[in-house]
């Protein structure tokens, strides 16, 4: 198993200078963050612009993590692949497809995404949609010897308040969603962060799920009793949306409630090998590239010791 970090966190350091930072900071991979460079997403950014990429291009990325002793453990690029206006969805999935196609450049097996949602379908009719939207998807990415793998984030929230814009985020979808889907063409980036605050044993899906794990994301989950005691389980109703919903954060790992020890070696005990990617989400470590960095830091003393 390698340890890395998603680089969404550090949208404005140059890839070369992402690369031997990580390098000096004993990490061992990067998942690299590939939305459009013209892009206003939150948690985005663009390690690499894909548009562009060159077959050169692509020999000089590869040489420079060679030389560092990193590899790429995946492509990033996570937006709504359902979303309700076909212009707006045709146009992720042209980059998605760009993605993919820098993926094979790039000698990179694995393109995270989001299944995402139409807002306007009831679950039934996004999962009929899902079907003909990932065939078309997955033949793509398979034809390139790319796959493809959701994280399961609810993003609660994304586009209609108090309602997950994600479908990929409980282990009933994720049997749905794989039936629909050839074995082995699709899988997770499994995040146990998102699991923790709905209420589902990380731990126990494993043993299930476990040919479909084909990456992981290392962030934490912190629940705010007094948020809880104020708001509940469907969070703050009155003024500002807090991401949230004012009783739960996300942390980095160590300053939550995972039990990381035990998800690294129940992992291990079913097979695998993988990377475990920190997603740096955490709000007391951002604000500044500084503080970015120390929180990916903090991360990486946590989780190295744990990782064989």
């Amino acid at each position: 198993m390698k340890l890395g970090f998603l680089t969404a966190c550090l949208p404005n350091v140059p890839l070369e200078e992402l690369v031997k930072w990580a390098a000096d900071h004993g990490f061992e991979a990067l998942e690299v963050a590939a939305w459009p460079i013209d892009n206003a997403r939150d948690y985005a950014g663009s390690s690499i612009d894909v548009a562009s990429l060159t077959p050169e291009e692509s020999e000089r990325i590869k040489r420079l993590f060679a030389e560092n002793n990193l590899v790429i453990s995946s492509l990033a690029y996570y937006d709504n692949n359902l979303h309700r206006d076909p212009e707006v969805r045709a146009r992720f999935h042209s980059h998605l497809k760009r993605v993919i196609d820098a993926a094979r450049m790039l000698d990179v097996g694995l393109v995270g995404t989001f299944v995402g949602r139409n807002i306007d379908r009831t679950v039934e009719e996004n999962l009929e949609e899902y079907e003909k939207v990932f065939r078309d998807l997955v033949s793509y990415a398979e034809s390139r010897e790319v796959r493809l793998m959701f994280e399961n984030c609810p993003m609660e929230g994304w586009q209609k308040p108090g309602v997950p814009g994600n479908l990929a985020y409980s282990p009933e979808l994720w049997r749905e969603l794989f039936r629909l889907m050839p074995k082995g063409s699709v899988g997770l980036n499994l995040d146990p962060s998102h699991l923790h605050w709905l209420g589902i044993d990380y731990h126990a899906i494993i043993p299930e799920f476990k040919e479909r794990i084909f990456h992981t994301h290392a962030k934490d989950t912190e629940i705010l009793k007094d948020g809880m005691n104020q708001y509940g389980i469907y969070g703050r109703q009155l003024g500002p949306h807090i991401h949230g919903g004012g009783w739960w954060r996300y942390r980095m790992p160590g300053l939550g409630e995972i039990d990381w020890r035990d998800f690294v070696a129940t992992l291990v005990e079913n097979g695998f090998d993988g990377t475990l990617s920190i997603e740096h989400e955490d709000p007391i470590y951002s604000g500044t590239e500084e503080m970015v960095k120390k929180g990916l830091v903090l991360a990486q003393r946590h989780l190295a010791p744990l990782i064989i």
